[in-house]
This record gives structure tokens, C-alpha cells and sequence, in this order.
């Protein structure tokens, strides 16, 4: 696969090819959707790669920045679930205000046939493209009448929920990782180095692998049961989660993601890449006014780990 991180980096001997377009930020099920159906009509239409155009910063970043939401995914991540959906290349486009005062016709010529020479064009039933958002699907396929593509659009509906980024963020923002699992197709993982943190877990009998949240987005401060990995080792390790800044402790510290395995004091983990799975939200986020309160809550949420994961 290659990330191109502009137009001009393309190769010009590209040849044709299936483009889709849109943010795809967390590559949910719907985006899953639409490049099955590009991937399909590459196969149909005899073109060899399939390239998805994605725009960093997010455009509501740059245009009411106010608003602008709290990303899924970075850029990196976001290149490799698009490959594994099935891309072949991704094309960042840096957005800019200049990019977004472009018109749809400028858009099409300047990227979907001057730099992609696009056969098809497959993208969301509600998708919009150029200054003041003008374009829309039906705009597209004139367009592709005019420069000898053709434009499909694809309904992103996951039953009686659109599947969106932005119910992905919501589901995120109140815990709900089963929500948002379902919505992407896939368990919510943070993954990163284990740091070295201050020791207060291990004091108290409950050692943590403490990693930052990095480029994925994380849930909601609390307590979830799930998962941790360890890269290079075949086993699934059970674990009670903390997400947040744990604030029964002074001090202010920065928001991770810290894993208590369960049965396991002979791990170190220190400097070792992981991935942290959450399968289900045990509780919020709590300040305890004292130790034994926190060790109560601890040992409870030990205990309703075992019960989500199955393991009591």
C-alpha cells in the first residue's frame, strides 16, 4: 500500500482506477460497505488498484474549529484499516480553506481524473464535495458523464441505525464500547509502549500496564473489563481497565489507559508494545475519600470483570 500525503506525490502512471472518498474516520462499517462496493466494481471494470481520498486535518477543523470533533483514528491507523477493508492506496489530502473553496468540477478534475484517472467513483448516498458542500451525488455522476466515469453511491445503513463516525464518538463519549464495537465491526483497542507510571498500583497490590491513549480514540473515564495482548505472545491476558486520570490520588496527571491483568504478578511489561481490548464499561469514573474504599472498589471491579469475560 502507499500513502500519498498530497496530489502531487500520486504516480503518473497510475492507471485507472476505483476511487472512494470521504473522511473515514474510524473506518466503520458503513465505509466497510462502500469500498466492498468499490472493490467489487474494480473487479467488474478491469481497474487494478482501488484509492480511497481522505482529508487531514478533519474539515470541520479547519472551517468551524469550534466543532471540530474529537477524532476515531489518526492518520496511520486510519491507512491501515482502509487497507485492511480492502484499499489498495490512500490519498491525504491536506485540507485547507483554499480546498474548501474549491468547486465540484475543480475537485473532479483536479483530483478524481487529473491524478486518480478514476474509471468509478464510489461513495455514500449523503455524500457532499466542494465549496459550500455544492455537490452531491447527482453532481457527481453529470461529472462523470462529462470526464468518462462512472459515480455510485451506497446506502450506509446499518438497520435501524445509520452506522456513522459520529455514533461511533457518541457510543465512545458514554462508554457504551458494545455500541461502538458493533458500529465499527471491531473491539475497541487502544494500542501503545507500556510506561513507566508512579507505582501506586503495584503499592497497593494491584500492578497496572499503563499506556497512552495515542492516536485512537478511548472511551469514557471508567472501569472496563477486557482484554490485553502482547505483541509477539499467543495468549489473550483478562484484565480490569482504567480509563482517565485517576482521581482519587493528587496531583494532576494525564489522561491513559492502565490494565491490572488478573492472577498474573510475574509480568513485566514495561516497554513492550500491547493492545488493550475494553469489551464492556463495569463502572464511572469515582473519587474515593479513602484507600480501603478504593481497594473495595477495586476487588468489585476484579469480580465483575471475571463476570463479563466469562471467567467466574
Amino acid at each position: 500500500m502507499t500513502v500519498w500525503r498530497s496530489v502531487d506525490e500520486v504516480d503518473a502512471d497510475l492507471g485507472r482506477t476505483v476511487v472512494t472518498i470521504g473522511n473515514f474516520d474510524g473506518v466503520h462499517r458503513g465505509h466497510r460497505h462502500v469500498i466492498a462496493r468499490a472493490r467489487s466494481i474494480a473487479d467488474e471494470v478491469g481497474a487494478h488498484r482501488v484509492v480511497a481520498v481522505t482529508f487531514d486535518p478533519h474539515p470541520i477543523a479547519v472551517l468551524r474549529p469550534e466543532h471540530a470533533p474529537n477524532t476515531l483514528t489518526g492518520i496511520d491507523e486510519r491507512a491501515r484499516l482502509l487497507q485492511e477493508a480492502g484499499v489498495d492506496d490512500v490519498l491525504v489530502v491536506p485540507f485547507s480553506r483554499e480546498v474548501a473553496s474549491w468547486s465540484p468540477e475543480h475537485f473532479v478534475t483536479e483530483i478524481l481524473v487529473g491524478a486518480l484517472h478514476a474509471a468509478a467513483v464510489v461513495v455514500g448516498k449523503n455524500f457532499r464535495f466542494g465549496s459550500r458542500a455544492a455537490g452531491d451525488l447527482a453532481t457527481l455522476r453529470e461529472l462523470g458523464g462529462r470526464h468518462d466515469f462512472v459515480a455510485e453511491g451506497v446506502e450506509l445503513d446499518g438497520g435501524p441505525q445509520v452506522w456513522s463516525s459520529t455514533y461511533v464518538r457518541t457510543c465512545l463519549a458514554a462508554g457504551d464500547v458494545e455500541g461502538a464495537a458493533e458500529a465499527l465491526g471491531r473491539p475497541i483497542v487502544v494500542r501503545g509502549t507500556v510506561q513507566r507510571g508512579d507505582q501506586r498500583g503495584r503499592e497497593i497490590g494491584y500492578p497496572t500496564a499503563n499506556v497512552p491513549p495515542g492516536e485512537t480514540a478511548a472511551p469514557a473515564d471508567g472501569v472496563y473489563a477486557g482484554w490485553v495482548y502482547v505483541d509477539g505472545e499467543p495468549e489473550r491476558l483478562p484484565a480490569a481497565i482504567s480509563v482517565g486520570t485517576n482521581p482519587t490520588f493528587a496531583g494532576e496527571r494525564e489522561r491513559r489507559v492502565e490494565a491490572y491483568v488478573l492472577d498474573r504478578d510475574d509480568l513485566d511489561l514495561y516497554d513492550r508494545q500491547i493492545s488493550v481490548e475494553m469489551v464492556a464499561k463495569v463502572r464511572g469514573m469515582t473519587r474515593f475519600d479513602s484507600l480501603d474504599e478504593l481497594l473495595e472498589a477495586m476487588a468489585g471491579d476484579v469480580a465483575d470483570t471475571r463476570r463479563v469475560l466469562g471467567l467466574a
